[in-house]
């Protein structure tokens, strides 16, 4: 033992070595750290106390009759005390509020798909227009060089003031160019998944595993949700997959009218008109 000290007493203090050892040789229990996502409470630090604004935690809790899971504030607020059924089953229920129906879905798919097919299409002709704008440019520079350098047909400052102009034009042409390009986006994979999952949302959310239920909370509220006790928070911001999907464009296909539709929720609105 002696030996061992001497070897690492520069590496450490005696107390620490100490403690070390007794881990080592069993005599000392080691608690290990508590769990930060427990399969027995997805909804802890997902959840606000709609009072003081922090994310519940959950906790088992002994009975006479029992151990009984609860979620709840912080200890500096107690504004939230609730079982874990109670909390998750009205969970549950807003995610069943959330859920547009499979019809409701199917027409947003395809009134998506016709705008964006149709945008793609704009978008490509007005990129062959900046091309062709750009090439024309390109072209009165070559020109404008040959002048110069080789017929010498123009003197220097004019030369300068020509190429620079001409120069401007074809960086703004460019600009223009890239801001008319369309990102290419897997919008049938995203609107499969969109159509498969949201209006199971509740059954999927009660059904799946701690990392698929945070998945599913995340895409339904990015930012949490408040409890109050007694219900949610109906105002937090929900679904951005439709945000992300909402179609841009001045004309009416007649697939639906221009001033949108009207889910068979509550609560979840998305927008298929132009904007």
């Amino acid at each position: 033992m002696a030996f061992r000290r001497a070897a690492i007493s520069t590496l450490i203090d005696e107390g620490t070595f100490y403690r070390a050892q007794a881990v080592l040789d069993g005599r000392v229990t080691v608690t290990a750290p508590r769990q930060r996502n427990h399969p027995d409470f997805p909804l802890r630090g997902f959840v606000r106390c709609e009072v003081c604004g922090r994310p519940l935690t959950g906790s088992w809790s002994k009975g006479r009759n029992g151990h009984y899971a609860y979620y709840h504030c912080q200890r500096q607020c107690r504004g939230v005390n609730v079982s874990k059924a109670k909390l998750e089953g009205a969970f549950a229920d807003e995610l069943a509020l959330l859920q547009p129906s499979a019809g409701y879905m199917r027409l947003v798919k395809d009134r998506i798909l016709y705008i964006w097919e149709q945008r793609r299409a704009e978008a490509k002709d007005r990129t062959a227009e900046q091309e062709k704008r750009a090439k024309a440019i390109q072209q009165k520079l070559d020109r404008l060089d040959e002048a110069f350098l080789f017929q010498q047909s123009i003197d220097a400052k004019s030369y300068e003031r020509q190429r620079d102009r001409l120069r401007e034009e074809l960086t703004l042409a460019q600009i223009d160019h890239h801001a008319d390009a369309v990102d290419e986006l897997d919008v049938q994979g995203i609107l499969a998944f969109a159509e498969r999952i949201l209006p199971r949302a509740s059954d999927l959310w009660v059904q799946a595993s701690l990392d698929y239920k945070q998945r599913l909370q995340q895409l339904f509220f990015p930012e949490g949700v408040a409890y109050d006790g007694t219900r949610f928070n109906r105002t937090a911001p929900t679904a951005p997959l439709f945000n992300y999907l909402s179609p841009a464009g001045s004309t009416d296909e007649g697939l639906v009218s221009r001033g949108g539709i009207e889910p068979p929720t509550r609560r979840l609105r998305v927008c298929c008109s132009a904007n």
